[in-house]
């Protein structure tokens, strides 16, 4: 019994500090957008990304 005085007020803290972070999440944007990562895996990019040069090749150029 003594056990539930200290685990309940302690399960309240935490049930109220993840509401908190809910609540800041909507609060500062996270949520707003989404279907935008989800759509974005699937756009096909047909630009080829430039090669990165070689370390050899970047220390010719210096």
């Amino acid at each position: 019994m003594n056990g539930l005085v200290v685990l309940i007020p302690i399960a309240l803290l935490l049930g109220l500090a993840g509401l908190g972070a809910f609540f800041w999440s909507v609060k500062s944007g996270q949520f707003e957008d989404m279907d935008g990562a989800a759509m974005r895996v699937l756009i096909d990019d047909d630009t080829p990304a430039e090669p990165r040069p070689s370390p050899a090749e970047r220390d010719d150029k210096a």
